[in-house]
């Protein structure tokens, strides 16, 4: 790692610079691995909740879980059928009494007389002395009596207790992302509840005075506010828990108005907008000196970042063009919220894949592209250029390549590192 963060009150103090090929510091600029080491730094989890079944669904198992009972709990039939004494059945076709039905649920089921059958249905008790469930199949049906007409072979169509899961045994593993099947596991073995992370709760606020809610007409100079949408979403795709403050307008006094109003009880603080070099950057002029250092990180695009601690909550302020505010999400924000609610795949699936076209890049910068993967040919194809203001390309794509620092030009068919999204 590039470098490592340290609390200080409410700063966190970069401790190592970024370094050109000669290994000296470039001025102004910080890593991206330094960054992302700061942001990581900021954004605290691992608190344990015991949570109904139907909300562990996406969360991360804090501890191992057990099985308090043998699954199956008591021997059963596997199928709908007779049980009988396998001895009495040496003969097929072979005709026995029915003696009773057992059904699911059947309590004090007493043993199987010999020379009898008991017509059972699937997930009933076996009988005591039963050692072979007939499927219906290979019988006439029959209710007083039941002719056996097929030998069912070496067979016994019977589910032991504890053929699945034994006593005490684990069924789930500390660090397991919860899903269906995890869930019908830990209710088949009696678990109302499960121990999980908590998910951490992030404030999503945008800034901009151009700004106007989508499905309102827009006034002259307007752009519709997508920035808040797409950061709530990624959170929620992350696994947290999004809070929406409504956009403000550039003026820090209504900044720090929704900030009070809006922040308590939230684990991370989320902003886009304001934080360039421009005269009406509200978030910068609202938190400097309050907690949040600004810098320049060597990427493109979303060089202009924040991080800090605002009122002892971590706070990360990205950039206001929207793939700038996506991709920073992406190398930053995302992986440090996963690994902090325990998740294992806390970063994207990479691969190395060859590009399909030339591209060029700043030297100075590690840039992230925008790509679509050819999952047959098992190439990548840049698409929207590079410019951070264009979203539709943003939606179009399925992944991210990286082009490192100190290369300024990448031909077609060369490798790259690829970063796979959701679909």
């Amino acid at each position: 790692m590039a470098g490592h963060t340290q609390r200080d009150g409410h700063a966190l103090r970069v401790k190592c610079a970024l370094r050109d090929e000669h290994g000296h510091p470039v001025a102004g600029l910080r890593s991206v691995d330094e960054h992302r080491c700061l942001v990581t730094g900021l954004i605290r989890g691992g608190e344990v909740t015991e949570v109904p079944l139907q909300q562990a669904l996406g969360r991360v198992l804090a501890h191992n879980v057990t099985s308090p009972i043998d699954l199956p709990p008591f021997d059963n039939s596997a199928m709908d059928g007779y049980a009988v004494h396998r001895a009495d059945i040496a003969g097929i076709p072979t005709t026995l009494p029915v003696v009773r039905d057992i059904p699911a649920g059947a309590a004090d089921v007493g043993p199987l007389a010999r020379g009898t059958a008991d017509r059972i249905m699937t997930g009933a008790p076996l009988p005591a002395g039963a050692d072979l469930v007939v499927p219906v199949e290979f019988t006439d049906g029959g209710v007083e009596r039941v002719t056996i007409t097929e030998d069912p072979g070496d067979r016994p169509h019977i589910r032991p207790a504890g053929d699945d899961v034994r006593s005490g045994s684990t069924v789930l593993r500390a660090g397991t992302c919860v899903g269906a099947a995890h869930i019908g596991v830990a209710a088949a073995t009696g678990h109302a509840t499960l121990p999980v992370f908590r998910a951490l709760t992030v404030l999503v606020l945008s800034t901009g005075s151009e700004l106007a809610a989508p499905g309102s007409p827009l006034g002259p100079g307007q752009i519709y506010e997508s920035n808040g949408q797409m950061l709530a979403a990624a959170v929620t795709q992350a696994g947290a828990l999004a809070r929406m403050a409504h956009f403000v307008a550039d003026d820090v006094d209504a900044f720090h108005r929704t900030l009070r109003e809006s922040a308590a009880g939230v684990d991370l603080i989320l902003t886009s907008g304001g934080v360039s070099a421009g005269a009406y950057e509200v978030v910068k002029d609202a938190l400097t000196g309050a907690g949040v250092e600004f810098a320049k990180i060597a990427m493109q695009p979303g060089m202009p970042q924040g991080a800090g601690l605002v009122d002892g909550i971590p706070t990360i302020t990205l950039p206001g063009n929207p793939v700038s505010s996506f991709i920073s999400f992406e190398v930053f924000v995302r992986p440090a919220l996963r690994a902090a609610m325990g998740y294992p795949d806390a970063a994207r699936p990479i691969i190395t894949a060859p590009l399909t076209e030339s591209v060029d890049s700043p030297a100075d910068k590690r840039q992230f592209r925008r790509g679509v993967l050819d999952a047959v040919a098992g190439a990548v194809t840049p698409i929207g250029g590079a410019g951070s203001h264009l979203l539709g390309a943003l939606a179009a794509a399925d992944c991210l390549f990286v082009v490192p620092e100190g290369v300024d030009h990448v031909e077609a068919g060369a490798a790259v590192e690829v970063w796979l999204l959701d679909g």
